[in-house]
């Protein structure tokens, strides 16, 4: 893993407003701070540049890992994962309650890959329902 220089880390935080930028989650409450996640992986050149960063949850951070690419369960083909610099979240998934409902198939082997609807964090989404926290905004 890069060193992310200060600054860069706070305008990464700043522009995902303190949630991950995968599966939504705030890290406001949470007690494991987030990752700043490589998109595109330095082991497959990724730079350290505001285009190729994003803030991620724990849990997605080490799910996703340096992988880029995942299976559609539906179709079985292999499709990139969202992109959050050049993709729109909205696009890919909706919000149904507590749950991501993955709309294309770069959404489905985003949220198959990222298990973005495990027990725990819909246990962590309701709670965050009551604090005034979820669906973001």
């Amino acid at each position: 893993m890069s060193d992310i220089p200060a600054r860069l880390r706070r305008l990464v935080i700043d522009r995902a407003t303190n949630r991950c930028e995968y599966c939504g989650l705030s890290q406001a409450g949470q007690e494991a701070t987030f990752h700043i996640d490589h998109i595109t992986p330095v082991v497959a050149g990724g730079e350290t540049i505001t285009e190729n960063l994003a803030l991620a949850c724990v849990s997605c951070s080490l799910k996703k890992g340096a992988k880029q690419r995942a299976t559609d369960p539906e179709t079985g083909v292999a499709v990139p994962l969202i992109h959050p610099r050049r993709d729109t979240w909205r696009t890919h998934f909706a919000w149904q309650g507590v749950e991501v409902a993955p709309l294309t198939a770069t959404g489905r082997a985003t949220a198959m890959l990222l298990d973005m609807n495990r027990t725990l964090i819909l246990a962590i989404r309701r709670e965050e329902v009551l604090l005034g926290r979820h669906p973001p905004p």
